[in-house]
């Protein structure tokens, strides 16, 4: 009996070892990749195990492929083996489920590092191949392809003309050349990895924010009537002494804005370019003209016509950015931001290689190769520690995939190399203290007022916002022809009007027009066009809203029609944002189904609500960040909706986020619920402001175009 076991067990290692013969390296893999599978289960998930994930299923590959073509297989040995590989690949399917961020690792022209080809290597090596000279040897990656600049680029006339106004505007010169560190005990390490590491692991319950000097006493920086926060002035304060590179990771709500336009100020960061996302390429240039009234800013709009070459700060979004790299390269820029620069993250996309090119010639344009360098986003890391590389890359924190001369010099002086347990936090602090800043809302709540509503000019400038445009004038053209009717009628001449026979017959036409559109059923009225702004708005409200999501946490967004919330809920779905919708046709419930899981389940990002049927008596509060997509016609309701966050309980501060088409009546409608709500501060709490109109919302904004069209404003 004995016997016969140990012939049946001998018969097995010989199957297994003759099996494990035909392929070595499967039971290599089909060992990683269940380390892998049960990081991914604990959701730790670092940058060496989605290494791990990538090699795994490159072998993989060319383990199959090796199988299927070899003849000396048998049939029945070639399906064994077949069937372990696909046993490997249903293990890698459900991690890549479990994290969808892999599956971009296992895309053909996806990127091999060359720790990667070290992974790859090893095992190879461990399955007992034989490998060649040219594998068994690990180059550095090769340097990023050259940027190839598009068809479609162009130069603006403004362009050309300070071309040759100034013909030695950007003057080339050498970049400082960074003192060479001496060759020691890291020399030999490969230290990008660790450095990533060290972000997960050796914390030690420390902030990732650099020491900043104290605020000045005084605040000389703020334009009459603003204020810096106490955190902005300590952030202004490090760039005034010197420094000049930063990841400004504060969240959202704190200001990253005008601290990065006061910091160019007192750096004399002039020219300076910004690469923001579309949708907050108009409040960029508000700001800088807010912050900076001395300073012009030019926004960057499709091909350019209207952009000022002279300006001081030039806007530009990521969309169009391809095709004015040719001469935005020649501006002689002094600094440079890249906000939101999260959206970099993938450093093979052209996106990334577009900035990444700009602030290198940057850097290698101006005196002393000493830009200012400002990374802003609230949330720099999306998927994985790896998502630091571009960010570190744009601001010479790294070169390839080894550290800057500065940055190795300072991982020498610790005096420790990745084998030590105490080189992680070390490493750490190192990175840290080359320019990451990141505070919290909690963190400066003293700082904070407890509720404020910032607005988000956008810039209509699609086929829609050209439409938007056209039904204004022809509105505005309408009402004056109706004036002048009016006025010729009492046989009076409109140039014979005093003013306030003029503003009279203004309000006289606005009120007959607004008892007309209550009652009409078709044609272009001040509701219809309202409801098309916010038609217009509604993708880029809700691309703002998924960053903040992304970025801070849960968001509210608030609009008053249905269309524009469907269009709100499939963009979020798209985005692989989970969102609940709370509206006036939901039974009671289903409403609070709704609240509930927005309110507990950390799954669910985004709830999208009625400015009518949510903007009362519903407790949204596990959220800090409002979006309003659509103006309210009353101060009232608006203040309802952002009630809905604001209210006992809450933690954090709030923002509220105001989306506004330029240049459109959306802007005055802002202003004037800005107006009403002044006079309720006035009236109720005492407040020293100005009473604006009592006329409601609609009539006001009527007005407002009629003046418009008289004065050939429109």
């Amino acid at each position: 009996m004995a016997q016969s076991r140990q012939q049946t067990q001998s018969r097995q290692r010989q199957r297994t070892r003759s099996r494990d013969d035909d392929a070595p390296i499967i039971p290599i893999l089909a060992r990683k990749v269940r380390e892998v599978e049960q990081k991914a289960q604990k959701n730790k998930l670092g940058p060496t195990n989605r290494t791990k994930f990538q090699v795994i299923a490159l072998l993989m590959r060319e383990e199959r492929a090796r199988v299927k073509g070899d003849t000396e297989i048998g049939d029945a040995a070639r399906a064994e083996l077949l069937k372990r590989l696909d046993g490997i690949a249903q293990i890698l399917a459900k991690t890549a489920a479990r994290d969808t961020s892999l599956i971009t690792l296992l895309e053909p022209d996806a990127s091999i590092s060359t720790v990667a080809q070290r992974f790859r290597r090893d095992w190879l090596l461990e399955s007992g191949a034989d490998l060649s000279e040219d594998e068994l040897i690990i180059v550095r990656e090769p340097e990023a392809r050259p940027v190839v600049l598009s068809e479609n680029q162009v130069i603006p006339r403004s362009v050309r003309s300070r071309q040759l106004a100034n013909p030695f505007l950007a003057p080339d010169f050498a970049a400082s050349a960074q003192p060479a560190v001496p060759v020691r005990r890291l020399a030999n390490w490969e230290l990008l990895g660790p450095l990533f590491k060290s972000f997960e692991s050796g914390s030690g319950g420390q902030a990732a924010s650099m020491e900043l000097p104290a605020a000045p006493k005084a605040d000389r920086l703020s334009p009459r009537g603003l204020e810096l926060m106490p955190h902005q002035a300590r952030f202004i304060e490090s760039a005034r002494q010197g420094h000049r590179r930063f990841l400004l990771a504060d969240e959202p709500g704190l200001g990253k804005t005008a601290q990065s336009v006061l910091a160019a100020s007192v750096s004399g960061a002039y020219p300076l370019l910004a690469v923001v996302p579309n949708v907050v390429k108009m409040n960029w240039a508000r700001e800088v003209e807010r912050w900076t009234p001395h300073r012009r800013a030019t926004v960057i709009h499709g091909d350019g016509d209207t952009v000022d070459a002279f300006a001081d700060v030039v806007v530009v979004n990521y969309d169009v950015l391809d095709r004015h790299l040719a001469w935005l390269s020649t501006l002689g820029f002094r600094g440079m931001v890249v906000d939101e620069a999260h959206f970099i993250k993938n450093l093979q996309s052209q996106r990334s290689r577009n900035v990444l090119a700009l602030a290198e010639r940057i850097r290698a344009n101006t005196p002393g190769g000493d830009p200012l360098l400002l990374a802003l986003t609230g949330t720099p890391l999306i998927n994985d520690v790896d998502d630091f590389r571009a960010i570190w890359q744009f601001l010479g924190w790294i070169d390839g995939d080894r550290p800057s001369p500065e940055l190795l010099g300072r991982l020498e002086e610790t005096g420790l190399t990745p084998a030590d347990p105490g080189f992680y936090p070390e490493a750490r602090q190192s990175v840290i203290d080359l320019g990451i800043v990141r505070r919290r809302k909690k963190d400066v709540a003293a700082d904070l007022p407890d509720k404020r509503i910032a607005d988000l000019p956008v810039e209509l400038d699609d086929e829609l916002g050209r439409s938007i445009r056209a039904a204004e004038r022809e509105l505005g053209n309408r009402l004056a022809t109706r004036f002048r009717s009016l006025v010729e009628s009492r046989r009076l001449r409109v140039g014979d009007l005093d003013e306030l026979e003029r503003d009279q017959f203004i309000r006289a036409v606005a009120l007959s027009e607004l008892e007309e559109s209550k009652s009409s059923k078709s044609g272009e009225n001040v509701f219809t066009m309202v409801r098309r702004i916010g038609q217009a708005k509604a993708g880029l409200a809700a691309d703002y809203a998924a960053q903040l999501a992304r970025s801070a946490g849960k968001v509210v967004f608030f609009a008053k029609h249905i269309d524009v919330m469907d269009q709100a809920e499939a963009s979020f779905a798209a985005r692989e944002l989970r969102s609940v919708s709370i509206r006036g046709d939901q039974s009671a419930i289903a409403r609070q189904q709704a609240i509930d899981a927005f309110n507990t389940d950390p799954e669910v990002s985004v709830a999208v609500c009625s400015l009518t049927a949510a903007g009362v008596g519903v407790n949204l509060q596990s959220a800090s960040n409002v979006v309003l997509a659509e103006l309210s016609w009353t101060a009232a309701e608006q203040t309802q909706a952002i009630d809905r966050v604001h209210r006992i309980g809450q933690d954090e501060p709030v923002t509220a986020w105001r989306i506004i088409a330029a240049h459109t009546v959306d802007a005055r409608i802002a202003e004037l619920i800005d107006q009403k709500q002044g006079l309720a501060l006035r009236a109720l709490d005492g407040s020293d402001v100005e009473p604006g109109s009592a006329d409601s919302v609609q009539l006001d904004a009527l007005q407002h175009l009629l003046r418009q069209a008289l004065d050939g404003a429109l």
